[in-house]
């Protein structure tokens, strides 16, 4: 029986009481209901008199739950970004809430609430497809049950909207006012959606066509930005995880962008008596797997806090069993600096690796430049368990590849030749007769190199190209395309192609964490150094800093409410405005005394004085705007934690103490002390009740 997928096309109607979603071209399937204010869903045999049409849609993204209403989101437009074996994957353009309940009022946090979420949906790379699970592996895929739903094959750590898919699935498996009985009708209703990278180009090599794809795959697990979302929690999720898989696609002729998908029997249009093949690569990245984190003060540098190994422990062992389950033999590959601030991670991460595996055995390369040139920690003997499956290699990116020796990271590759050899790659080709689009396995990947440095973006962006620059040409190798000592890159229009679409996936992955693009992109789409890309690369770095501080609040707050770690509905702190600015009013002013300072002495340098004029009042007034400022920009420095744009719904507990610390540190202040406790009001901890509700959270 053939699985029945996502409608292609939903007429959405509304009425005062309901909104009801049908399929124009699936007429015979029922109606899906959501019933108005209550949210209660329930599916209607053919089509519902009195709702007017409002618009047709691409997909319902999800229902969510704020302070005050329920609302489903819909997606309004999607953007072809091209077939795999046949079937289209989207791109979500546009969306739009709509609301259960008509608000006469509007609530300031109600208001907040849907602005974050807005905005989130809006600049996330946010994919799907109607026929296709592309929150999985094409390994995965091969071994799925082809005729479960979609929304059940789904990888649950790439189901970005599992969370806001809630009530539609809880409605289906009949766990939600449903008396427990199953509801199939509402599996085309349910659309898995994918956070990350996709693209996908046609290329050739030596008059060889193939179609060229990289798909990066985010986890919704411990989902955020670059200082609010460090290390492991203690369910074993690490921030900033993605899964990036390779592809090539030999004699796929349904790869265009016309029409909706696949053929209508789920196969692939192949040339003539040629098989399609398939051919795939995996790589993960995540952060370092131990408790820590980066507290913003506004420092370039935030203060760098790393707990005791032992409390990740149950953490670190939780994460890397999956990893081993999902993809076999792990490779850690760990990128960060060996001396300075990062030497601390470096350790962290060594000892913990030595408490999870058996007898580790060490072994260390040194040379002129660096006494720790590689670190590798294998497991002694046979696997005694699981977790002997590990296999750590530290390697100095910074010292090595000084001066953009790129080319020095073959000594990583070196290192982990023998362990990449055995791992292999995916390849399968399609399955004569199959209806379902099956395809018969000829070669599988077991093991995977996990890579890390402090972000996970651009010293492991090099190194992953690098990792899938060697299996692209082993692929080709196999396939009789290269021969040996000949590599993919040679040909000059496909390495143009390659490190393209390899500089926009680290764009991609560094956008959705620290809010702008990766650095040195240029030599990654160049293979050479440019005054334009260094001159972007300051550029990225100062934006960095301001959006670390200033605007991943917003951000960390959104992809709290998005994927469900913070629910509005169970504020315990609900007539409290979580977004309202509650610091003492003299604490605000400073940075707009300080922006002051600073017209003013503009005013005063560049407004023309009559020749007769007398200089000392002019200079006087200079000077005083001058201290003026001095005194703000070493205020604001030294409690920088009170200026930082922290997260409001799901505050860390050091982000809350700190800023407690700074605020009774002002108190004692011998300028502002007297003014703050003379003339504020309600400057009790009530009144900062988003940072300690953060903290009661979590807790």
């Amino acid at each position: 029986m053939a699985p029945l997928l996502p409608f292609r096309d939903i007429n959405v109607h509304a009425s005062t009481t309901h909104y009801a979603f049908t399929s124009p071209s699936s007429p015979q399937f029922p109606t899906l209901v959501v019933e108005r204010p209550s949210g209660d869903i329930r599916l209607n045999d053919g089509i519902l008199l009195g709702g007017k049409r409002v618009s047709s849609i691409a997909g319902i993204l999800g229902i969510i739950k704020l302070k005050l209403d329920k609302y489903i989101i819909v997606i309004t437009k999607a953007q072809p970004m091209g077939r795999l074996k046949g079937h289209m994957v989207y791109k979500v353009i546009a969306t739009e809430f709509l609301p259960l309940r008509e608000r006469s009022l509007h609530d300031p946090d109600e208001d907040a609430y849907l602005g974050l979420l807005k905005n989130l949906i809006k600049n996330g790379p946010l994919y799907f497809s109607y026929s296709f699970d592309v929150t999985n592996s094409f390994q995965r895929q091969a071994h799925a049950d082809l005729t479960a739903p979609l929304w059940k094959r789904a990888d649950d750590r790439f189901f970005w909207n599992r969370f806001i898919q809630t009530d539609l699935i809880d409605f289906r498996t009949g766990g939600s006012r449903n008396g427990g009985s199953q509801q199939p009708g509402a599996d085309p209703y349910i659309l898995p959606i994918m956070y990350g990278m996709f693209e996908i180009k046609k290329t050739k090599i030596k008059q060889t066509p193939f179609l060229f794809a990289l798909i990066t795959r985010r986890s919704r697990h411990r989902g955020g930005t670059r200082y609010f979302s460090r290390g492991i929690d203690e369910n074993g999720n690490v921030s900033n995880y993605n899964e990036t898989e390779q592809l090539v696609i030999l004699n796929d002729n349904g790869a265009g962008l016309g029409g909706f998908g696949a053929m209508p029997n789920g196969r692939t249009a192949s040339r003539e008596g040629q098989e399609v093949q398939v051919l795939s690569y995996v790589q993960t990245r995540g952060s370092v797997p131990v408790f820590f984190a980066e507290i913003n003060d506004l420092n370039y540098r935030p203060r760098l806090e790393v707990r005791g190994v032992d409390t990740a422990a149950n953490a670190a062992r939780k994460h890397f069993e999956e990893q081993i389950s999902l993809y076999g033999e792990n490779y850690l590959v760990n990128l960060v600096n060996q001396k300075g601030r990062e030497e601390r991670v470096k350790n962290a991460y060594e000892q913990m690796v030595r408490l999870l595996m058996t007898s580790p055995q060490e072994s260390t390369e040194a040379d002129s430049m660096s006494r720790e040139k590689l670190h590798v920690v294998q497991p002694g003997g046979n696997p005694q368990k699981p977790l002997d499956h590990l296999h750590y290699v530290y390697f100095d990116f910074h010292n090595e590849t000084k001066g953009l020796k790129w080319h020095r990271t073959d000594l990583l590759l070196d290192q982990l030749m023998s362990g990449l050899n055995k791992g292999g790659y995916f390849r399968a080709v399609d399955m004569p007769g199959d209806t379902q689009g099956q395809m018969d396995v000829k070669k599988v990947q077991t093991c995977v190199v996990r890579t890390n440095c402090m972000d996970c973006l651009d010293r492991t962006n090099v190194v992953q190209s690098m990792l899938a620059r060697w299996a692209l040409n082993r692929q080709l190798l196999d396939l009789g395309i290269l021969q040996p000592g000949e590599s993919a890159t040679d040909d000059v229009t496909f390495d143009f192609t390659y490190r393209n679409i390899w500089a926009d996936n680290a764009d991609v992955v560094a956008k959705s964490y620290t809010g702008t693009g990766a650095l040195k992109t240029d030599f990654t789409r160049t293979g050479k150094r440019t005054r334009a890309g260094m001159l972007q690369d300051l550029n990225n770095s100062i934006t960095r800093y301001l959006m670390n501080n200033f605007s991943d609040g917003p951000r960390q707050d959104a992809f709290d409410l998005l994927l469900g770690t913070y629910l509005p509905s169970s504020s315990p702190f609900p007539n409290v405005p979580l977004f309202a600015d509650r610091r003492p009013t003299m604490v605000q002013a400073i940075p707009y005394i300080f922006f002051a300072s600073i017209f003013m002495i503009l005013v005063a340098t560049f407004t023309r004085r009559l020749p007769d004029a007398t200089v000392w009042p002019l200079r006087l007034f200079v000077i005083f705007w001058f201290v003026v400022g001095g005194w703000c920009t070493q205020f604001m420095l030294s409690n920088g934690m009170l200026y930082v744009n922290w997260p409001k719904l799901n505050t860390p507990p050091w982000a809350s103490e700190g800023f407690h610390e700074a605020l009774s540190n002002v108190r004692r202040d011998k300028v502002l002390g007297p003014l703050i406790n003379g003339h504020e009001r309600g400057v009790s901890t009530s009144k900062l009740s988003h940072l300690e509700e953060g903290k009661k959270r979590i807790e």
